[in-house]
């Protein structure tokens, strides 16, 4: 594997590894993640730079197996859509 490629999947890993930091020593609770803006920025920031990662290395090595393309998918497929008619229902309240 060539050394592009390793750095972007470092970069994969510390990104999962900080948000795993985030809850260290506490469970995983929805209700806290909704109250702590801080928590929800830091962990989209998170997912911004496994998504930028994922990108480059796909660019270059599109035969690279990993699931998170899948993940990201799903969100496309199954996630936007549902939160596109919530925000146009709610504009047009």
């Amino acid at each position: 594997m060539d050394n592009f490629t390793k750095k972007h999947l470092q970069d994969i890993l510390n990104a999962i590894d900080d948000i795993e930091t985030f809850f260290e020593g506490q469970p995983k609770l929805f209700e806290e993640f909704c109250r702590d803006i801080r928590l929800q920025r830091a962990i989209e920031r998170c997912i911004e730079i496994i998504g930028e990662a994922m990108n480059r290395i796909l660019k270059e090595n599109k035969d690279i197996a990993i699931t998170s393309v899948d993940i990201l998918w799903s969100i496309v497929v199954n996630h936007l859509p549902r939160l596109k008619n919530e925000v146009e229902k709610l504009l047009q309240e």
